[in-house]
C-alpha cells in the first residue's frame, strides 16, 4: 500500500474556536493508481494533501506514505522524506523565475544529491522531452505560456522519480484543452507505474481518474472507482 491513513485528523486553533479540518479519515491507495479527489471549497481537500505530502502536520492518526511512518518524522527528516518519495505539482507552477526551464527541472536533483552533477543536466532534458517540452529548455518560465509552465512543474516532480505524483488543482489556470493535455501526461505516468493524486474541482477531469475520493466537512463521504471512468461519472 503506497498511502495508508489510519484515524487521521487535522484541527486548527483560530480566535473563534477549533476548526476541524479533517476528522478521523481512513484512506488505503495501492502503486499505481490514479485518484482524483473531489469536494468543496473548505471540505478538507488541501488539508489531506499537505498531510500526504509532509507539508503540514496531523494532530492524530497515522500516515504511512511509501513505506514510511510519516507521523512519526520531524521537519529536517520529513525534508529529506519528500525529497525522494513525493513529486509535487501547483495550482501556481512554483517555478523560480531566474532559472531556465531546464534549472528549474534540475532543482530537487541539486537540493537531495539523488543524481550525480555531470548526468543532472542530461536528465533533466529526458523529463523535459517526455513532457514535449524539451525545446523550451533554456527560457525562463516568464517567456513559456502557462500550460508550458505546468509541463515543466511535472517534469520537476519527477527528477528524482518519485512513486507518488500529488497534483493540487494543477489544472486551476489552465485553459480547457490544456488541461485535458495535463490530465494524459498524468494518466501516462499511471501506465509507468507512478501513483498520481490529483485534487480537482473540474469533474470531467476527475472522471479521467482510475478511482474518485469526494470529501465534505472533513470527512470521506465517497470513494468509488466505477464513478471515475470516463463517462462513467455518478455509476454505481
Amino acid at each position: 500500500m503506497l498511502i495508508d491513513l489510519r484515524a487521521v485528523t487535522k484541527t486548527y486553533e483560530s480566535d473563534a474556536g477549533p476548526c476541524h479540518a479533517l476528522k478521523g479519515i481512513d484512506l488505503q491507495v495501492r502503486s499505481g493508481e490514479f485518484v482524483a479527489v473531489v469536494g468543496k471549497s473548505g471540505s478538507g481537500k488541501s488539508t489531506l494533501i499537505n498531510l500526504i505530502t509532509g507539508i503540514d502536520h496531523a494532530t492524530s492518526g497515522e500516515l504511512w506514505v511509501a513505506g514510511t511512518p510519516i507521523h512519526t518524522l520531524n521537519e529536517n527528516r520529513l525534508a529529506v522524506w519528500r525529497g525522494r518519495a513525493v513529486g509535487v505539482v501547483f495550482q501556481f507552477f512554483q517555478l523560480l523565475p531566474t532559472l531556465t526551464v531546464a534549472e528549474n527541472v534540475m532543482l530537487p536533483m541539486d537540493l537531495t544529491g539523488s543524481c550525480r552533477r555531470g548526468e543532472r543536466e542530461s536528465r533533466a532534458m529526458r523529463l523535459l522531452e517526455a513532457v514535449e517540452i524539451a525545446d523550451q529548455a533554456p527560457k525562463l518560465p516568464a517567456n513559456i505560456s502557462g500550460g508550458q509552465q505546468q509541463r515543466v512543474a511535472i517534469a520537476r516532480a519527477l527528477a528524482n522519480d518519485p512513486p507518488l505524483v500529488v497534483a493540487d488543482e494543477p489544472t486551476g489556470n489552465l485553459d480547457s484543452r490544456t488541461s485535458q493535455a495535463v490530465v494524459s501526461l498524468f494518466e501516462r505516468l499511471v501506465e509507468r507505474g507512478k501513483t498520481v493524486l490529483m485534487v480537482t474541482h473540474d469533474m470531467d477531469l476527475a472522471a479521467r481518474a482510475g478511482r474518485l475520493v469526494q470529501l465534505a466537512d472533513g470527512l470521506i463521504v465517497a470513494d468509488d472507482a466505477a464513478a471515475a471512468q470516463p463517462g462513467g461519472a455518478g455509476k454505481k
